[in-house]
């Protein structure tokens, strides 16, 4: 060591060490994706009335699809803040994951721009469920790397850990389920969405009742 370098306090080390740094990250992440699902939502300007009401209509495809996509990236939003506080330190495996969701998050308005262009199409509406299912695997892996990494998680009870998983799980198998469906009736894929709103507020609740740290 030379004479004027500084040994690293155990202060700085665990603030390296510490997942608040990934929160940070993952919250700009989502808010950007958030943000570029609305750029394809515009009318353009000098339209008489009749245009007007055409274009008003010709939106709605989008505007259920940006709804749809804000809606899922909102609960993506929150699973992921509430894997990582899971967290007392943040080493490189999750880090790897951490990143690798970001980045399929971040992907999102694209699929979401197919889709609202393109609904009765099967590959549209199965390119759009995969990456929801692919973001979806990436924070259940996130979770159990925590779950299982001896010395980064706080404790949890197996009763709560199931619940998280179950409610991970619920959105791989519908989300996934859809996708050869939308190669028969894209439509039927669709509405097969629906089910996951009641199948998520009632793990909602079951998860509410053994908040996180429950030993």
């Amino acid at each position: 060591m030379t004479e004027n370098s500084t040994p690293e306090s155990p202060e700085a080390g665990a603030d390296e060490r510490s997942p608040d740094r990934l929160i940070a990250l993952s919250d700009g992440i989502f808010a950007i994706a958030m943000t570029l699902l609305v750029l394809d939502i515009h009318v353009p300007p000098g339209l008489h009335a009749a245009q007007f009401r055409h274009m008003v209509g010709e939106l709605l495809p989008n505007l259920g699809a940006y709804a749809l996509s804000f809606a899922i990236l909102a609960g993506f939003w929150r699973d992921h803040r509430r894997i990582l506080h899971l967290a007392r330190a943040a080493d490189g495996r999750l880090v790897r994951l951490t990143l690798a969701g970001l980045g399929v998050i971040a992907l999102l308005p694209f699929p979401t721009t197919m889709l609202s262009e393109y609904a009765s199409q099967p590959l549209a509406v199965a390119i759009y469920a995969g990456n929801i299912v692919v973001i979806d695997l990436l924070h259940l892996a996130l979770f159990l790397a925590i779950r299982y990494r001896p010395g980064i998680a706080y404790p949890i009870s197996v009763r709560r850990a199931r619940a998280i998983t179950a409610d991970l799980a619920s959105t791989i198998l519908v989300f996934g389920a859809t996708i050869p469906i939308a190669f028969v009736s894209p439509t039927a894929a669709l509405w097969t969405w629906l089910t996951l709103l009641p199948i998520r507020l009632a793990l909602g609740r079951a998860n509410a009742t053994h908040p996180a740290g429950a030993g």
